[in-house]
This record gives C-alpha cells, sequence and structure tokens, in this order.
C-alpha cells in the first residue's frame, strides 16, 4: 500500500460492520496487517468468529458482556469511557504496525462521549501515511466526513426489525 486513506460507512442501514470485515479481510489477504476493534459490543459476534482465523488481523477484545448504551448505569458508562480511552490511547500509539486498522462503532463511541472527536480527528490527520483507516456507525459529524477520502452512507429503506424479528445469528450478528 502506499498511501492510506480514510473510509467511513455511516448511516442507519445495514451493511456498515459487513463491509469493514470485508475490508480487513481482503487487506489481510493481500498480505497486509490489520488491526480491528469494535466500540459497543461484546467480543461474541459471529464477525469475531472468523477474524480470529484470519492470518494478520489482530482482533483487540472489547468489553465482555457489553449492554446497549440507554441499559448501562452511569458508573458502567464511566467504567465503559476509561476503557474505551486506553483503548484507543493504545490503538494510536500503536498504529504505526498496521496496513489497516478498523475502528467499529467508533462514531456512536463519539456520541456517548466514551471517546473524544477532538481526539479522532487529530488522530486521522496524523495517522501513519501509509495506514488506511475504517470508521463506521450512524450520525456522522461534519468535522470527520471532511476528513476522509471515502464515505458511504447505508440507508435503511426497510428492515425486519421494522415488523418485529430479532437480530438474527449469522446475518445481524
Amino acid at each position: 500500500m502506499n498511501k492510506g486513506l480514510i473510509h467511513i460507512y455511516y448511516g442507519d442501514g445495514k451493511g456498515k460492520t459487513t463491509a469493514a470485515v470485508g475490508l480487513a479481510a481482503r487487506c489481510a489477504g493481500a498480505g497486509g496487517r490489520v488491526m480491528f476493534f469494535q466500540f459497543l459490543k461484546g467480543n461474541s459476534s459471529s464477525e469475531r468468529n472468523v477474524l480470529r482465523t484470519l492470518k494478520n488481523i489482530n482482533l483487540i477484545d472489547g468489553i465482555d458482556g457489553m449492554k446497549f448504551v440507554w441499559k448501562m448505569t452511569a458508573k458502567e458508562k464511566d467504567d465503559a469511557a476509561k476503557r474505551y480511552k486506553k483503548i484507543f490511547k493504545d490503538i494510536v500509539d500503536g498504529a504505526g504496525k498496521y496496513d489497516m486498522i478498523v475502528l467499529d462503532e467508533v462514531i456512536p463511541a463519539l456520541n456517548y462521549d466514551f471517546i473524544s472527536e477532538r481526539e479522532l480527528a487529530e488522530f486521522l490527520k496524523t495517522k501513519p501515511e501509509r495506514t488506511e483507516i475504517v470508521l463506521t456507525g450512524r450520525e456522522l459529524p461534519d468535522a470527520l466526513a471532511a476528513l476522509a477520502d471515502y464515505v458511504t452512507e447505508m440507508k435503511k429503506i426497510k428492515h425486519p426489525f421494522d415488523n418485529g424479528v430479532r437480530a438474527r445469528l449469522g446475518i445481524e450478528y
């Protein structure tokens, strides 16, 4: 890879994580080193199961038993913010070792103040030149969009959840 670019997959539609996983697999398949981290998710999703098996992917553990934010106590939110800030700092500090860094659901982590938008923007501006960055989430701040090279909106037109169908193993998680 020559110059690493910044990708953002955002919106209310399905496919953001799927796109990020696909890029991670593609990069690893080409011999690239990938760091993959998921904010606001536990460690048991189906995509994590397959990513664990791929050579060249460093899958960083998240918070076991992660709850939806609206079900968290104030202490749980504070603990999650401390943990995510530390993980993000470690990612930034080790960024030079990777050809690609995927920060899945980082945008909602910003919106919940689990990490700082200013710090993420600074990382994007000063990232290692050859490192590709992939961000996902909903409600994209304009300042982040301005820093990206690729911005793809996933727009929900129709989704089974709207008719009461719960998330399905292997499809939504």
